[in-house]
């Protein structure tokens, strides 16, 4: 009796091919990753959680007095979606780009290289699990935000919460798994984060409306593919943007898929990780 998997299909004697998607690993992978930044969630999920946070406090006590308002709503409501969706996106880069680039350091690479998996289930897989990480970073700072006195981040359109944030999770886990790749020390992905996805998330929009900039940096803001993220997912909870939403959702599905066709031909040619 033939005991192998249906999914399975035998192309020459003794070599197994899976001819189907392998469910199996990939939820394994996918699995493993988010085990692994969840055995050390204070650090992955509280911490970011509490930084996003103090920079509500602060910029709320620093900005936010005396009833100053941007675009028409209180600035802590112009705020605070802002901050939620920047945390999802830092976070979902930080744990993308640590998988592979850990695994090239320690020499364990090949438990990624050697099970069963396609390309495509591979980036799935870790790219599944960072945007998990963002969506968890996000919910914890939501259900903080929304016990804030002051403060409110009641969504009233959903599907824009739920695509931009989750698009903008996607974008940062494909660039963080690129960096990765490209990657040879952690201070080459730490760079990466200081020197691009940290200053492209702080002059997005997340403290200021566009409007208020001068033509030259408001040219300079609409460049920024995170000031479409910030804008959509803001419009998400306030029913205002200062950006065309659905230009900003097409955009980044754009985006996404050019940076995951990328991811794909990076792992699938084995650049800088098979020697």
């Amino acid at each position: 009796m033939n005991d192998q998997p249906s999914n399975w299909v035998r192309t020459a004697p003794g070599v197994p091919v899976i001819r189907n998607v392998n469910w199996g690993g990939l939820a394994t992978l996918y699995v493993k990753e988010v085990r692994r930044f969840f055995k050390v969630q204070l650090q992955t999920i509280w911490a970011p959680a509490v930084t996003t946070l103090l920079f509500l406090v602060i910029f709320t006590v620093a900005l936010g007095r005396s009833g100053r308002t941007v675009m028409g709503v209180p600035f802590a409501d112009f705020i605070a979606p802002g901050l939620i969706v920047m945390g999802m996106i830092q976070n979902a880069f930080a744990n993308s780009s640590f998988s592979l680039l850990v695994g090239k350091i320690q020499g364990t690479i090949v438990d990624y290289l050697m099970p069963p998996l396609s390309t495509g289930e591979l980036i799935c897989g870790l790219a599944g699990a960072s945007v998990t990480r963002a969506v968890l970073v996000g919910l914890a700072v939501w259900l903080a935000m929304l016990l804030w006195p002051g403060v409110h981040v009641i969504p009233r359109h959903l599907w824009a919460v739920l695509w931009f944030g989750l698009a903008g999770s996607s974008m940062l886990a494909f660039l963080g798994l690129i960096t990765s790749i490209w990657a040879e020390k952690f201070d080459h992905a730490a760079a990466v984060s200081n020197f691009v996805v940290a200053p492209l998330a702080l002059l997005s929009g997340t403290f200021y409306s566009i409007e208020q900039l001068s033509p030259a940096f408001r040219a300079v803001s609409h460049a920024n593919p995170f000031f479409y993220v910030i804008s959509g997912f803001r419009y998400g909870f306030l029913g205002t943007s200062d950006s065309p939403v659905m230009f900003g959702a097409l955009l980044l599905l754009a985006i996404n898929i050019g940076l995951g066709a990328l991811c794909y031909g990076l792992l699938r040619t084995g650049w800088k990780i098979k020697s």
